[in-house]
């Protein structure tokens, strides 16, 4: 089988994931290199002591999806639109490939903060219990 070794790398996943790692050889004597992250099916891997993802990708593609939308619908539609399509269209963005590793409390802040900003758009507030008053008591 041939390996491409510009699409290919390697990624340690151990306790001793710091460690200098001698590249891989090919039986053609390229090089495969290794990485600290590893994109794999639209899920960015890290090396680390146990199997962890990056969520700075998925954050970033979660704004621009939801910047997307809401340029788009901008004040014209209704909140209760807007958070539907916040629901339907971005949240899959920045939830895709999460059951496949745990994200650690500082994640699941970073994310929180992320859809909280996005509320706070929505509902053109700047306190996070504004909008958990709106979200909680059906003012969408």
């Amino acid at each position: 089988m041939s390996i491409n070794v510009n699409k290919s790398a390697c990624v340690r996943i151990s306790p001793r994931h710091k460690e200098t790692c001698y590249n891989l050889l090919t039986l053609d004597e390229r090089e495969i290199q290794w990485i600290n992250t590893v994109r794999y099916l639209g899920v960015y891997l890290v090396s680390s002591k146990t199997f962890r993802c990056a969520i700075d990708n998925a954050k970033k593609s979660f704004y621009r999806s939801f910047n997307s939308v809401f340029g788009k619908v901008g004040r014209s539609a209704s909140e209760h639109v807007i958070v539907e399509q916040l629901k339907t269209k971005c949240l899959p963005v920045l939830l895709y490939g999460l059951e496949i590793c745990s994200p650690t409390k500082a994640q699941i802040r970073s994310m929180d903060y992320a859809i909280s900003s996005c509320y706070r758009k929505i509902f053109n507030v700047k306190s996070d219990e504004n909008v958990r008053f709106r979200v909680l008591y059906g003012h969408v």
